[in-house]
């Protein structure tokens, strides 16, 4: 008995295999900051602008300008931390900043640095995309940009619990 379908398969696996060849390995659209990142932390929703504020405090005072010192305006007091490398509650990621990575204050900017991509708000949580850049591990003379994100859920006006997709150190 012939095997007429064996030719076939052959085919359309030669076809498929220079398809894929064809296809970059890595292609990539640059991740870019907005031009006005702060714009990004309001809304038309009262209870998603004050949600979204908070956010804008975290970023800009304690991450950008490490006053660490005004947490307790921003996180409560059990902050439920889902990050690996600092512990939960207020005072853990106090200790985490300002023992282990020994962030120093400096002023707070009236225009943030730090390049946000985008930023949403829905119910109680706020996420905050940053744009990340990277050096290529394959070509040490290169860069590449991706994504970074904070999401907090925000319970009476203060950061309650946080995610992001750290490692451990």
């Amino acid at each position: 008995m012939k095997h007429t379908l064996a030719p076939a398969l052959l085919a359309i696996s030669l076809s498929l295999g220079s398809l894929l060849t064809a296809v970059p390995s890595q292609a990539q659209e640059a991740v870019v900051a907005v031009p006005d990142a702060e714009a990004l932390f309001t809304s038309p929703d009262p209870q998603l602008n004050a949600n979204k504020q908070v956010a804008l405090g975290i970023v800009r005072d304690l991450l950008e300008a490490n006053h660490w010192d005004k947490a307790d305006q921003y996180l409560t007091e059990r902050y439920l931390q889902h990050n690996p490398n600092a512990a939960s509650g207020r005072a853990g990621v106090v200790a985490y900043f300002t023992q282990v990575l020994k962030r120093e204050p400096s002023p707070i900017p009236e225009k943030m640095k730090t390049p946000i991509a985008f930023v949403t708000a829905e119910g109680d949580l706020v996420t905050v995309g940053y744009v990340r850049e990277v050096k290529d591990e394959k070509d040490p003379s290169k860069n590449y940009t991706t994504t970074w994100f904070d999401t907090w859920r925000i319970k009476d006006g203060k950061a309650d619990e946080h995610w992001d997709p750290a490692t451990k150190d």
